[in-house]
């Protein structure tokens, strides 16, 4: 069976982070949303998406197979349901297509018009899925609990090194990670998942759930609140509470972080410090970049939402929910607008483009540290985001 995993409308309500990939691989728990299905699914995915980040994962018609909406967190429960759909028949819950069996090529932008017609199965059970961006830092409790059950049923622990203080028995260390002496782990209020190959400094205090990922540190005297991920490659320091790192990003020194989601390849300066929570209590509201409007989250804690390949200089602060586009390079004294669009370069004093070409210089030179690079139609992707971008640069950084 060919398994495809499909972005829908929601896509737009995930901006920054969609600008450059499929909704299939924005981390939430241990996982992202792919691993998790693939891993209940026991085979392999193929992604559908908008047609510019298309190129990036392979031509894809999604035709003779099932496909399934990337933003549902899988469960083992609704893998049963879908798996025993038949060819014109499509599983719903409440108003939330979760899949569906086609025996006909369809397009990313088919999709309603096409699956509109089949046959409804309905799942009546709860699902859990991802329908605005804040949900990314809002429903990662629930999904570093799921995860861990997930990636430790059956499975030893590492034993806890000598001189680490754990309380609670919800630890799970991975083969090669290390814990340095002096750390003191309190998993009694959610798991704690040490990934192979991870490393925590000595000093750190951590208070689960936190999942930190493949190849990831904790700096020394780092102070981690849950529920917070901590991405493959990332290096992680000062205090952090509840944010969720994708992979191959930095803030390795002091500052505060809370309520936030960082994407890849972002460097925060030391420290940088981002507000959570306004002064008079009320709701954060954030910026929609495919709306064009503030937006409200219902939420009384928002703090930074920081797309791929952004960096901020040391001493940066961030307003409540600051939404900062891709490749952008803020510094300077004061807060930056809490929209900076994608492609921006300069601070609170005012903002002038970043040149395409000198981002990409960037960007190359950043991941040539990890012996990466961009490819060809990841260029092409960040060549597309430039270009559509340049009305937003010139509405708010006045470019």
């Amino acid at each position: 069976m060919k398994y495809t995993l499909l972005d829908t409308e929601v896509r737009h309500r995930l901006l920054p982070f969609t600008h450059t990939r499929a909704v299939a691989d924005i981390r939430c728990g241990v996982l992202t949303m792919r691993e998790r299905w693939e891993n209940l699914l026991n085979d392999n995915t193929a992604t559908l998406t908008e047609d510019y980040i298309q190129p990036i994962y392979g031509v894809n018609d999604a035709t003779d197979g099932i496909c399934i909406n990337a933003a549902v967190f899988a469960t083992t429960e609704l893998v049963k349901a879908i798996v025993a759909l038949n060819a014109g028949e499509k599983l719903m819950a409440d108003d939330v297509l979760i899949a569906f069996y086609t025996d006909k090529a369809i397009g990313y932008k088919d999709v309603a018009e096409q699956t509109a017609a089949l046959t409804t199965n309905n799942f009546d059970s709860k699902i859990s899925y991802l329908n605005n961006v804040w949900d990314i830092f809002s429903l990662n409790d629930a999904a570093i609990n799921a995860d861990y059950d997930l990636l430790t049923e059956g499975r030893q622990s590492q034993a806890v090194p000598a001189g680490v203080t754990v309380v609670g028995n919800n630890l799970f260390i991975e083969d090669g990670a290390k814990i340095s002496v002096g750390t003191i782990i309190n998993a009694e209020a959610g798991p704690v998942y040490i990934g192979k190959d991870a490393e925590v400094l000595e000093g750190a205090l951590i208070r689960g759930p936190l999942a930190m990922c493949e190849h990831s540190v904790l700096k020394m005297g780092a102070k981690i609140y849950g529920a917070t991920t901590i991405g493959p490659g990332c290096k992680v320091g000062g205090e952090i509470n509840n944010v969720v790192f994708f992979a191959n990003s930095n803030k390795a020194h002091d500052g505060y972080l809370g309520n936030a989601v960082i994407g890849e390849w972002c460097n925060l300066g030391a420290d940088t410090n981002c507000s959570n929570l306004k002064n008079n209590y009320e709701e954060v509201k954030i910026w929609s970049e495919h709306l064009n409007k503030s937006i409200k989250t219902g939420l009384t804690f928002c703090g930074l939402l920081m797309g791929d390949h952004s960096k901020c200089a040391i001493n940066t602060s961030f307003n409540t929910g600051t939404v900062v586009g891709v490749s952008c390079n803020i510094y300077g004294s004061g807060f930056p607008e809490k929209f900076v669009p994608s492609f921006v370069w300069g601070g609170s004093e005012g903002m002038v483009t970043y040149k395409f070409e000198r981002a990409m210089d960037t960007a190359n030179r950043m991941m040539g540290r990890r012996s990466k690079q961009l490819s060809e139609a990841e260029t092409e992707m960040y060549r597309h985001i430039f270009e559509q971008s340049q009305h937003s640069r010139e509405l708010f950084a006045h470019v």
